[in-house]
């Protein structure tokens, strides 16, 4: 048994080495510097635009945006929390800290430009998104990157036979990521912030933490989407203001120091001084590397995951909820991230040369140790805190994104034994040494993006396509009587037409 553990760890190795390797890095990020130069730099051009009917929605108190009358549907801003539970997680604390010490500060300016162009990858998955979903035999939205697989590759002239092969590959990587990135990963960062706490008693914390969890996902997860939302809804705003207030704080207190930070962050991205000396470029490279790597992962985009919760928003406009997409993306990774970031290097814990830890303590001990030394011991139950909130709630959100995959594998009724594995997955996780399972799921987590953006490049030319409709009817009104692109399917299509918001 162990020899097959380890051929099987081996083999994982192998295979997610060229998974988050550099060449499907390249394709993460060119997809989104392509859908950056065919949309001619929709997120700058527009980012006020975006802002506007968004976030700035709320204020104003538009229709659709806080609330749905939809009963089947989830509203903009739900959508966005749901999607952002999944999104903002222990990736911006750990991620951040071990990419600082391992592609030394300038990893973060790679992590900022992956979020950048991420933006118009997030952006075109939504879009096409809301373009091809439909409704399930509950009435429900259904949408993800399956779909436009299938529906949108799969009526291209070469793309018959591809497309539909694709989406249940996608699915299938969808299903595994979810039970453990979205899961076991969580869980056990879950018991290892509240064993960080009570060091003493780990097995019992361990044990008694799976019980509450357990409690606590099926009164959630079992009452399906509308449930999640809500959770989630009133959960991460709290959470993620809660996180950057106490962040901004360490930052203030130690404010003389930002100024060295952001010098160390540039200089490392191109590294100056090692360039001289003739070895800057493999250093540029890991920088690059463990910038966009983690930049990916904390936020996503490209992965095709959180598409599938923004297709259930009662919006009707594909680039009104890829609008969502652009701020999803630019909260996680540009505000969320930096917040960590500036903390971890302001506080003296790492070598602003180098990244490297002073005192060898790495990832979330790192990011402990960052908050603890201007906190005190408040420092350690606030990340703990932290934590414990970021990861309950992307473990919600990746719920919702393996039961969709799963109902496109196996139908919609089939779901509630999806949801019952997945909550009994989180006794395995809390007392059990899940770490291999948690490298496999890493694995899958990336596989996802290669059917997705395969999806993404294929149907870009509809991407900019419906953009420009968009834009033609409601940005510079050139066009307002111009019809709308709602949806592929032509009832769809009808149905939207008819609604009078």
């Amino acid at each position: 048994m162990n020899s097959f553990t380890q051929t099987l760890a081996s083999l994982n190795t192998a295979v997610n080495d060229v998974v988050w390797g550099v060449p499907a890095l390249t394709l993460l990020i060119g997809t989104g510097i392509l859908m950056t130069v065919l949309t001619r730099f929709f997120q700058f051009r527009r980012f006020g635009h975006m802002w506007k009917n968004t976030i700035g929605g709320l204020f104003r108190k538009e229709k659709g945006i806080r609330h749905s009358h939809d009963q089947h549907a989830i509203s903009q801003f739900q959508a966005l929390c749901t999607a952002l539970s999944a999104t903002i997680g222990t990736g911006n604390i750990a991620g951040v800290a071990y990419a600082i010490t391992m592609g030394g500060p300038g990893a973060v300016f790679w992590m900022w430009l992956a979020a950048v162009v991420g933006m118009m990858t997030n952006y075109s998955e939504n879009v096409l998104g809301i373009y091809f979903r439909r409704r399930n035999q509950k009435g429900e939205w259904s949408g993800g990157a399956m779909y436009y697989l299938k529906d949108g590759v799969g009526r291209m002239k070469y793309g018959k036979a591809v497309g539909p092969v694709l989406a249940v590959l996608f699915s299938f990587f969808a299903v595994f990521a979810s039970f453990g990135i979205g899961n076991m990963g969580q869980v056990a960062s879950i018991t290892e912030s509240i064993n960080t706490l009570v060091p003493a008693q780990a097995s019992t914390v361990n044990l008694v933490t799976g019980i509450v969890l357990i409690v606590l996902l099926a009164l959630v997860i079992i009452g399906g989407l509308r449930r999640i939302a809500t959770t989630n809804e009133r959960i991460v705003p709290f959470m993620a203001v809660f996180f950057v207030i106490g962040s901004l704080i360490i930052i203030l207190m130690n404010i003389t120091k930002v100024p060295a930070a952001f010098a160390a962050i540039f200089k490392g991205a191109f590294n100056f001084k090692s360039a001289a000396g003739g070895v800057g470029g493999a250093v540029i490279a890991q920088a690059m590397t463990w910038g966009f790597k983690r930049g990916v992962f904390s936020n996503e985009a490209g992965l095709g995951s959180s598409v599938m919760v923004h297709s259930a928003s009662n919006v009707k406009e594909p680039v009104v909820q890829g609008l969502w997409g652009i701020f999803e993306v630019f909260a996680d990774t540009i505000i969320v991230c930096t917040c960590t970031a500036l903390v971890i290097l302001t506080t003296g814990v790492v070598d602003l040369e180098t990244g490297a830890s002073i005192s060898g303590a790495s990832k979330l001990g790192l990011a402990t140790e960052a908050f603890t030394k201007s906190f005190g011991t408040f420092g350690g139950i606030f990340l703990a805190v932290a934590v414990c909130l970021f990861a309950f709630t992307t473990i919600l959100g990746w719920s919702f994104y393996g039961s969709k995959a799963w109902e496109y594998l196996f139908g919609t009724k089939s779901t509630i034994v999806y949801k019952v594995l997945f909550i009994g997955m989180v006794a395995v996780s809390a007392t059990m040494d899940v770490s291999l399972a948690i490298d496999l799921s890493d694995t899958f987590n990336g596989l996802m993006a290669i059917p997705n953006l395969i999806g993404v490049v294929c149907l870009s030319g509809l991407v900019v396509k419906i953009t420009k409709n968009y834009s033609d009817r409601i940005i510079s009104g050139s066009q307002p009587s111009l019809k709308p692109m709602y949806s592929a399917i032509p009832e769809i299509q009808k149905e939207q037409e008819a609604r009078k918001d």
